[in-house]
């Protein structure tokens, strides 16, 4: 709507005047008053213009009559009121200088401007004319005013408040005058002269003669700061329960305590805490000056905090006297101001806090001690310096609600953090520090923890196995933090336990299963099938027969690149998960081309918010298809492609590995007959294959560890009997295999025994030695390193 202004500009003598003093505003009521013209003033100081002294003016604003200069070279003693205006973003202040030229005439008995005021009553009012010019105010009104009422007839509401909420009461007024329909607003400003604001609600209405003509506007204003300030405190309050915690990060939970109360409660707050004990991992259970504190986050209403003497993550020391350390010793809060003179102590001590004081014009500072389930934290210090209005009681019980609430938080998420970094700990020195060097595999793997929810139960292994086999495991257990870090633990001990006795997969995962169906009854679930459940997926990979044998506990079955084709999972019956007991799991055997690629994962790499598995399980196919020379850059490249960049909801285990395969010609096989005459062929034969490799200098402890596992086989085994050596770079391997399941085993011979030192001979002179089961019978293996010393009898 437009508004139509019934103003006389002239009614009313007009000056605006720099901060340095000069005339920058001149309108037609300030030439009619004194008779100088816009053009003889704009620029010239004001002072030029006044009589007598200045008048010393302290405050934002100033009335009083003055003796000014007429143009005419007369004195004329002038009523003048001024207001020091400042308006955000204008960069600047000034002062507007009104008074009024005309009083309105007296109304005849019976004006409706009259009539309308009701002098006694306890509610401002003020009754402007249809010029809205002031007509009169009742006693309440001129108390709220703090002006002489007699002398403020004739001035608009702008002119009378002289602040940009008097504008726009003003305009309401004029909407009122225009439309003859009241309104009601409500704003926050100073009145009376006083510094400190409050809220006002402002009724508008229209006044109207007998022929319902509207002939002025009554305002009447009721002071509500009390239920304004209760109303601000309950809102922090709920804000605060909002967003103070959203996450279990220490520096970013008190960051958001800072953030909550600026500029809400105070204009300047930071949030300092106590170190750890490096042993506890807690605060000190008794605070001593001087006080030892380490700024975690600030938070100012000017940009970048220019107040601030500590930058966050910076230590800093408190002595007796700071507001810090007289409220942490004290267990409470403490409110000082800059008038009561109780910091002169601790600021002739700190020259750079003097000064910010100085330039900021801090007056008033509050610290609250942080405080949760009995632990001192820290303290949060509140300063006020934009606002005039120093803490009150009021003001303390809030800040303290709000603290004590993000205290809490605080806590949460120090314990959180704490346990976290241990989990951590603990899951790193499970894991291993580095894969295995096989010839079986080359293999690069990754592990990231969760952002929010923790460390987790992910893990993987690489195990090399006799006959050059490598065992490849990848493992989740449910649940976070240190439980299901110290059950991974187990389990990955168990996993490389079972594998050494060179157990199929699908009977390592049945003994598997039953270890976790014994931790859950150990645990106290009282052995309910799935109370404490995890996931595996373990492989066994043959790179003289190139051959590899799978299966899977509930896990997502590894994908496979095949040289020169494209990403596929592999098709591996997928088993109960690990927990529920008494189910059997099933394995797959495969052929690889040697420079297959296996990529075994934890669920946490391809489910997320945003997506389901199988698009999850796509975009790892993509990444894995982009496979160059390195394994490692293969990691980081399907970590960048599946991962978020703001953290991931659960920890990540990846494994990638890439086959090799033996060439034939580095394995050579025998079968033995079963008479212990024809040993001393199989020896010839053996040292002329090993003058084939050129392995002339293993050829002595070669014959000697292959005539004793060959005379032993024919003696207590089974046939057929074979031989099989596997010459790798650094290793020789000697396998005889035969169809009896009895074991070998270690004894100590008497003296006078002519046996029973066969298989002590053999473990001294390799560098390890085994059996293993397997289908048919059982392998008695041992391996000696080609570029070490052997040992000696």
């Amino acid at each position: 709507m437009s508004l139509v202004y019934p103003f006389d500009e002239g009614a009313t003598a007009r000056a605006v005047i720099a901060e340095n003093g000069t005339l920058t505003s001149w309108n037609e009521g300030a030439r009619r008053l004194l008779g100088w013209t816009e053009e003889e003033v704009l620029g010239r100081p004001a002072r030029d213009l006044v009589a007598d002294a200045a008048p010393q003016v302290r405050d934002d604003r100033w009335y009083g009559s003055l003796a000014l200069r007429h143009r005419d070279g007369r004195t004329v003693a002038v009523w003048l009121l001024a207001h020091h205006q400042w308006r955000p973003g204008a960069g600047s202040a000034h002062w507007l200088v009104v008074a009024p030229l005309e009083r309105p005439a007296p109304r005849p008995p019976g004006d409706p401007l009259e009539v309308s005021l009701l002098a006694q009553t306890p509610c401002a009012l003020a009754v402007y004319d249809e010029h809205l010019r002031l007509h009169s105010v009742n006693d309440a009104m001129a108390r709220t005013l703090g002006l002489p009422h007699e002398e403020i007839r004739g001035l608009r509401p702008s002119e009378v408040g002289g602040k940009p909420q008097s504008e726009e009461l003003e305009k309401s007024a004029l909407e009122v005058l225009s439309t003859g329909l009241p309104r009601e607003l409500q704003t926050h400003m100073p009145s009376g002269g006083r510094k400190q604001a409050h809220a006002w609600h402002a009724r508008i209405t229209p006044v109207v003669d007998g022929a319902g003509q509207v002939r002025g506007v009554c305002m009447a204003t009721h002071d509500f700061t009390d239920n304004y300030l209760a109303r601000e405190r309950l809102q922090l309050v709920n804000e605060a329960s909002v967003r103070v915690g959203t996450t279990l990060d220490v520096t970013r939970t008190a960051q958001e305590l800072a953030d909550v109360c600026v500029p809400a409660l105070a204009d300047f707050v930071r949030v300092d805490l106590l170190d750890a004990d490096e042993q506890s991992g807690d605060p000190p259970a008794r605070v001593t000056v001087p006080v030892g504190l380490r700024r975690i986050a600030h938070r100012s209403v000017n940009p970048g905090t220019p107040e601030a003497v500590v930058q966050p993550g910076e230590f800093d020391s408190y002595p007796a006297g700071s507001p810090q350390a007289d409220s942490l010793v004290a267990g409470r809060t403490t409110v000082v101001s800059a008038a009561d003179g109780r910091l002169a102590a601790w600021l002739a001590r700190s020259r750079a806090r003097r000064e910010r004081i100085q330039e900021y014009g801090i007056h008033s500072t509050m610290s609250v001690p942080i405080q949760a389930r009995g632990t001192t934290l820290g303290v949060a210090v509140f300063t006020r310096f934009r606002r005039p209005d120093p803490f009150t009681p009021d003001d303390v019980l809030l800040a303290e609600e709000v603290t004590a609430r993000a205290a809490v938080c605080i806590d949460n998420a120090r314990r959180f953090s704490r346990e976290r970094e241990t989990a951590l700990a603990l899951q790193r020195s499970l894991l291993p520090r580095r894969l295995p060097r096989t010839a079986a595999v080359t293999a690069a793997s990754r592990y990231l923890p969760a952002a929010r929810a923790g460390v987790g139960g992910d893990w993987f292994d690489v195990i090399p196995l006799s006959g050059m086999r490598v065992a490849m495991v990848v493992g989740d257990v449910v649940g976070h933090g240190v439980q299901a870090s110290a059950t991974m633990g187990r389990l990955r001990t168990a996993v490389r336990t079972l594998a050494d006795i060179d157990l199929a997969p699908d009977e390592l995962l049945t003994h598997l299963d039953d270890l976790v169906v014994r931790l859950a009854e150990e645990n106290g679930d009282g052995g309910r099938p799935g109370e404490l459940g995890a996931t595996c997926v373990y492989a066994v990979y043959d790179p003289v027969s190139r051959r590899c044998t799978l299966a899977r506990a509930g896990h997502p079955a590894p994908l496979m690149l095949p040289p020169g084709a494209t990403p596929h999972e592999v098709e591996v019956p997928a088993g109960p998960a690990l927990g529920l007991g008494g189910l059997p799991f099933e394995s797959t055997e495969l052929y690889l081309p040697e420079g297959t690629l296996l990529a075994f994962y934890t669920d946490g790499l391809i489910e997320a918010r945003e997506r389901d598995a199988e698009t999850g399980r796509g975009m790892l196919g993509e990444a894995l298809a982009r496979h160059t020379a390195s394994l490692e850059e293969t990691c980081d490249r399907i970590l960048a492609a599946l991962l978020p960049a703001d953290g991931i909801a659960d920890d990540v285990a990846l494994l990638v590995a890439g086959t090799r395969g033996l060439p034939s010609d580095r394995v050579a096989t025998w079968d033995i007959p079963a008479d212990p005459a024809l040993v001393s062929p199989i020896r010839k034969q053996v040292v002329e294959q090993l003058a084939t490799w050129r392995l002339d200098e293993a050829s002595f402890t070669a014959e000697l560890v292959v005539s004793e596992l060959v005379t032993n086989a024919i003696r207590y085994g089974a046939r057929p009997i074979r031989l099989r050596l596997i010459h790798d770079t650094a290793t020789l391997i000697c396998e005889v295999s035969d169809t009896s399941h009895t074991a070998p085993h270690l004894r100590r011979a008497k003296t006078w025994d002519e046996g029973g030192r066969g298989l002590l001979l053999v473990a001294q002179l390799t560098q390890r030695w085994g059996s293993r089961h397997t289908a048919e019978g059982k392998t008695i293996w041992a391996e000696l390193g080609l570029f070490e010393e052997p040992g000696t009898v």
